[in-house]
């Protein structure tokens, strides 16, 4: 993931910004004794992307990849239109308790923009739901020029989204947030329609970390810099879902990309294991590599 990638990692200030002051309030609504949900993965399960993950012999990717973490980050169903045997295949392929969480495809949010996409997003829907039970938080990624000019599309987009189907909106234009008329109205629509607000925490791309949430649901997209100061970034999100979770989010969907993408189980491995340490998780360290050692954190 090459989005927000700079040259000079070692000069970016990456401290998590102060929540939104409404991210209190937020969470406070749903506050209850239970543990919230944690779905930590990476966004590919490929060979190719995942360099050294898989070990010698391992015939089918997604099965080997559904038993090391619980979720996927699923970027391929932007890039292509899937029919439902292939969504009905991965529910297959995949073990109890295991999430994917697919991108809606670029017709809908680059092509169309928005503008008349009722019949796509039906299609869409239609093979989706064969995920069932392990269909997750569906996410839609706007183009980086789509502005607030636009801004009915969205509402009609999101007051007509089927209200089942959890949803989580990114946008990358920087007027979504550094104008606070717009970046306000944006996110009481979002509220109102419990529809989550993706916070992208990338090196070149600060402004998108507005803290904002606008339900019980953070979906975090992290994108590491190739850098060491990958894992004190990761223990920062740790402690800042200390936080969020004695405010009361429910559910934490957490997705780690790189820059050079083979490093991203090793990233994941390392925030899975501060978040059993510290949050008191149970999740399995994911194993990978040829002799199928746990990966090796630094």
């Amino acid at each position: 993931m090459k989005f927000g990638s700079v040259t000079n990692p070692e000069i970016i200030d990456f401290t998590l910004p102060n929540d939104h002051l409404d991210t209190k309030r937020v969470l406070n609504k749903y506050k209850d004794d239970n543990v919230p949900e944690l779905y930590v993965g990476c966004a590919k399960w490929n060979r190719a992307d995942l360099k050294g993950f898989y070990p010698r012999g391992t015939k089918d990717e997604l099965e080997y990849y559904s038993k090391q973490f619980n979720s996927i980050e699923l970027n391929a169903t932007f890039y292509r239109v899937f029919p439902p045997e292939q969504f009905a295949k991965w529910y297959d392929k995949t073990p109890d308790g295991f999430k994917f969480f697919p991108k809606l495809n670029q017709e809908i949010s680059h092509w169309k923009r928005l503008n008349e996409v009722k019949e796509s997003v039906e299609h869409y829907l239609y093979s989706a739901i064969n995920l069932k039970e392990k269909l997750g938080t569906l996410f839609l990624q706007m183009h980086n020029n789509f502005a607030p000019k636009d801004f009915n599309r969205v509402i009609n987009f999101i007051e007509s989204w089927p209200k089942e189907i959890p949803l989580a909106i990114e946008f990358r234009h920087t007027n979504w947030y550094n104008d606070e008329s717009v970046a306000n109205e944006l996110y009481d629509l979002l509220e109102l329609n419990n529809i989550s607000n993706v916070i992208v925490d990338t090196a070149g791309r600060r402004d998108l970390m507005h803290m904002r949430l606008t339900n019980a649901t953070a979906f975090v997209r992290y994108v590491g810099a190739n850098h060491s100061s990958d894992y004190n970034r990761l223990n920062d999100w740790i402690e800042r879902i200390k936080i969020w979770t004695d405010q009361g989010i429910k559910e934490i969907d957490f997705f780690v990309h790189q820059n050079i993408e083979k490093e991203s189980p090793l990233l994941s491995a390392h925030f899975i294991k501060m978040a059993n340490k510290e949050l008191g998780y149970n999740l399995k360290i994911p194993n990978g590599n040829d002799t199928n050692d746990q990966l090796s954190l630094i």
